[in-house]
């Protein structure tokens, strides 16, 4: 099928004028929901729609529902970043973003449905929404629709999000590389996504004949916070022998990392000359206490953008197969772990080169 943007044709068809569908196919913003909606399904019809180039994005109001954390980047920094991303992916386009705030579970669905209802909501962004009741609104009404970092468990809304579970694999594995066996993970298990990242874990253990114990080898903390990491890894510092310490920490988050340190430097210990530290995370803090985090970076900043793109195609495309765009994370070696020799000897960290500058 001819899929040239047959501009006159759409014109006749619609009785509108060329210039207003230029606008139309152009996604600028100063044309009537009316006159859109009509340029639209004629060039579905025609077939133009297909042959589209990937950078216009069709609509000229997006609202994003999110945990009202989400918003203060003291209460949730990944998802604060996330925000700023979408913003920078809508950059280019005369796209107006709106917010409204809503609880990842036990949602305010008439909340919901008043603002999703609104003539000037064209398509929506879901960001960490998990309640399920919610996807089948949003299912229902039919508006486009991306989910970012949470899942419809019925499979009919696109998302994309971090690979939680081959993130968490990967991170252990490289402790693996490293030569440790004896490692305690410190994991904070509020929300589905960290339950995956434990089981990418417990993959890297099985791929290594390894059997994981979850009181051996897993100490659950309440929050991200650095504070509640700090008491409950000294709580355990002292009920542990020193004969029988990991010779690493796979911790779930930096700020995480920051309190595993401290506690360790309080109880005598030095990182990475006594005891090596590893973060999931990685963008909060580069350094703790001097101590450049060695970690695996959870795919963040580039979540908005991609969603932008992924909602890009259900506008041109609606009828195209529904699926998750899964984002790898990404392996940062620094200096807070040591590799283990036979015997756990540990291999010192050289900050200098081998040859001359």
């Amino acid at each position: 099928m001819d899929k040239r943007l047959k501009i006159a044709e759409i014109a006749a068809r619609t009785q509108l004028s060329i210039s207003t569908v230029s606008r139309v196919l152009a996604g600028k913003a100063n044309t009537s929901e009316k006159a859109r909606s009509k340029v639209l399904a004629c060039a579905r019809e025609l077939g133009v729609m297909e042959g589209m180039a990937a950078g216009r994005l069709l609509l000229n109001n997006l609202l994003v529902f999110a945990p009202q954390r989400a918003f203060d980047e003291r209460s949730d920094i990944f998802y604060f970043r996330v925000l700023q991303s979408l913003s920078k992916g809508l950059a280019s386009h005369e796209v107006r973003l709106r917010y409204c705030a809503l609880e990842e579970l036990d949602s305010d669905a008439q909340l919901f449905l008043t603002r999703i209802n609104e003539p000037e909501t064209q398509a929506v962004i879901l960001l960490g929404i998990d309640d399920p009741h919610i996807h089948d609104l949003m299912v229902d009404v039919g508006k486009p629709c991306v989910l970012i970092n949470c899942r419809d468990r019925h499979v009919r809304l696109p998302a994309i999000a971090p690979d939680h579970r081959a993130v968490g694999e990967l991170a252990a594995e490289y402790l693996f590389e490293m030569g440790h066996r004896e490692i305690i993970n410190v994991l904070c298990l509020r929300r589905y996504t960290m339950e995956l990242r434990l089981a990418g874990i417990r993959d890297a253990w099985q791929s290594r004949n390894l059997k994981f114990n979850d009181k051996r080898d897993l100490l659950v903390v309440p929050s991200f916070s650095a504070k509640e990491t700090e008491l409950q890894i000294s709580e355990w510092l002292k009920q542990t022998s020193a004969k029988t310490l990991p010779t690493a920490f796979l911790v779930g988050g930096d700020f995480m990392a920051a309190g595993t340190i401290s506690a360790l430097q309080k109880h005598g210990l030095r990182v990475p000359q006594d005891v090596s530290v590893m973060s999931i995370d990685g963008f909060n803090l580069a350094a703790v206490q001097d101590v450049l985090l060695t970690a695996v970076h959870v795919p963040r900043d580039e979540l908005g953008i991609e969603a932008v793109h992924m909602l890009q195609q259900r506008l041109v495309r609606p009828d195209a197969p529904i699926g998750t765009l899964l984002l790898n994370g990404a392996l940062t070696i620094r200096e807070s772990v040591r590799r283990i020799r036979q015997g756990k000897r540990r291999t010192a960290v050289e900050r200098e080169g081998l040859y001359d500058d």
